[in-house]
């Protein structure tokens, strides 16, 4: 059966015919796109025409860089951003509040702390979390993803004491006498993880199918997820796909887990490029973040001397390199100071593209600081970034305490990597950004356009993007980035996944983007949301 959709403002992101009036949908495909006159020509007359009385009609949004199963799981933790902490004092509170709920033994978990907008202004340490709660572990990870905090109970489950050695790419935070303060940075989160209880599966599915809804309530389509870290990721998306989940996944799993294991494989069930859900390469990590003070940077984090950290070794680069290269699959590696940018580029620049199809063979995530020359090699060998201004528009306070002003606003450099020719796309990193909803993506496209912080900081006004090319690297760029065929476009060919939203995003004030929202979203010709 066809379905025409009829008097819109249809933005298609096909730079051959950016915008249209009407479209046709057979089963998952749109068929014909034009007018509304030339669409009805066509149609049958028992066939469904929906009158989208002029609304804005964007293809349907693709986070091409967040983590949903983490996110997922999150959502059941405490929040540790505003408006529902605004202090240590607060978060205290809220541990002990958790922790009257649960039984003995069970961990009291928390996410999205971001000391810049702490009234202390840092980190919560041992003696803090022990306040709120001293007999069962306690775990709190920055915003950032790149810094955990831990109670006394954790530290001591967990055997770090001050004899533990700081591990390669990390480091342990310690009182002046060398006592763990239970602040880890980078790798040192590795001690940890490994006592850490796991949801069950059945659990990790109804929480992903949560988000799901979640997400096609935002106008998004398909997602990655940057970190698959455990053998039941695959089955955990395919029971997700099997029970509802309705938005396209591809999978990146994280080489420092699988590397010495001979077993690992990317099967062709996995790989297969039609599929709903797929595995589509490894990703690495080769330094931390801004905000976190851990990013590998080329001048020195203000007042201090320190650089950051350079978190992945030779050897994890040039096996993920290999392993990719003979399973012609992607790779995708985190790099936000400069020295790792080109650190990483020019490793991988070496190489050819050794993909059979048309994604890249390399993408960079997140690429802050990177310098011209490595732009140009970048543009040149065809590796893409995958980036997000969501993170000095909600981290603000991080990044002038930092980073500094003057380099916040050279940071994300977009326009001037389009302009040299390297392929971009937008996305969120949720969780791991210091937004409340870590998943809007209409904020990221705000931040983008108007370069300007949540506090009305200026970021950079001379890296700002129009809004049509920003929906288009958050659809048709971010598709061609994370290797989604059929997905970005609302041409004939292409899967009918879509979103009606409730005010024109090209014409709102550019610092009302954030506000705009799907009124109805549709992923492979069928409407999954409706507000």
């Amino acid at each position: 059966m066809r379905h025409h959709f009829i008097n819109g403002k249809i933005f298609t992101a096909d730079p051959k015919r950016p915008w249209a009036e009407a479209f046709t949908v057979e089963d998952d495909t749109v068929t014909a796109l034009g007018s509304t006159e030339a669409v009805l020509a066509g149609a049958g007359p028992e066939e469904p025409v929906t009158d989208l009385s002029r609304k804005a009609v964007i293809p349907g949004l693709i986070d091409s860089h967040i983590h949903p199963a983490m996110t997922a799981e999150m959502k059941t933790y405490i929040t540790c951003l505003p408006p529902h902490v605004h202090s240590i004092e607060d978060i205290v509170v809220q541990v002990a509040r958790r922790r009257a709920l649960k039984g003995p033994e069970q961990w009291v978990r928390g996410w999205g702390l971001d000391d810049g907008k702490l009234k202390e202004r840092r980190l919560p340490d041992r003696h803090d979390l022990d306040r709120g709660a001293a007999d069962v572990p306690v775990y709190i990870i920055r915003n950032c993803e790149h810094v955990a905090m831990c109670n006394t109970a954790l530290l001591n489950l967990c055997g770090i004491t001050a004899e533990t050695p700081d591990p390669d790419g990390g480091a342990i935070g310690r009182e002046p006498d060398g006592t763990p303060n239970g602040i880890l940075y980078e790798t040192a989160k590795n001690l940890v993880d490994r006592f850490v209880p796991r949801m069950k599966l059945e659990d990790n599915v109804t929480e992903l199918l949560r988000l799901g809804e979640l997400l096609a309530a935002e106008g998004v389509v398909a997602v990655t997820d940057m970190g698959a870290d455990g053998a039941d990721v695959w089955r955990l998306y395919k029971e997700a796909e099997r029970r509802g989940f309705a938005q396209r996944a591809a999978l990146y799993y994280f080489w420092e887990y699988y590397w010495k294991d001979p077993t690992f494989r990317l099967t062709g069930e996995m790989t297969d490029p039609a599929a709903r859900v797929r595995a589509a390469g490894l990703k690495l990590m080769s330094d931390g973040s801004i905000s976190g003070h851990t990013a590998w940077i080329k001048e020195p984090y203000l007042g201090t001397e320190d650089c950051g950290l350079s978190v992945s070794s030779d050897a994890l680069l040039d096996t993920a390199v290999d392993f990719c290269k003979a399973n012609a699959c992607q790779l995708a590696v985190h790099s936000m100071g400069a020295r790792a940018i080109r650190r990483i580029v020019s490793r991988v620049a070496q190489e050819n593209n050794w993909m059979r199809t048309a994604a890249p063979h390399a993408r960079i995530e997140h690429v802050t600081e990177p310098e011209s020359e490595i732009i140009g090699l970048m543009a040149e060998k065809g590796i893409a970034v995958a980036t997000q201004p969501l993170f000095f528009f909600s981290e603000i306070e991080s990044y002038l305490k930092n980073y500094g002003l003057p380099r916040t606003q050279r940071a994300y450099p977009i326009r001037t990597m389009l302009e040299r020719g390297v392929t971009v796309a937008l996305s969120t990193d949720a969780p791991a950004n210091a937004w409340d909803e870590p998943t809007d993506p209409f904020h990221t496209i705000q931040a983008a356009v108007t370069r300007t912080a949540y506090d009305g900081t200026p970021c950079g006004a001379q890296q700002a993007i129009d809004v049509e090319t920003a929906v288009a690297l958050y659809t048709r760029e971010s598709a061609a980035v994370s290797g989604f065929a059929r997905l970005g476009q609302l041409a004939p060919g292409f899967e009918a996944s879509f979103a009606v939203l409730d005010r024109d995003i090209f014409t709102v004030p550019p610092f009302e983007i954030g506000k705009v929202r799907p009124v109805r979203t549709y992923i492979a010709g069928k409407e999954v949301w409706r507000a």
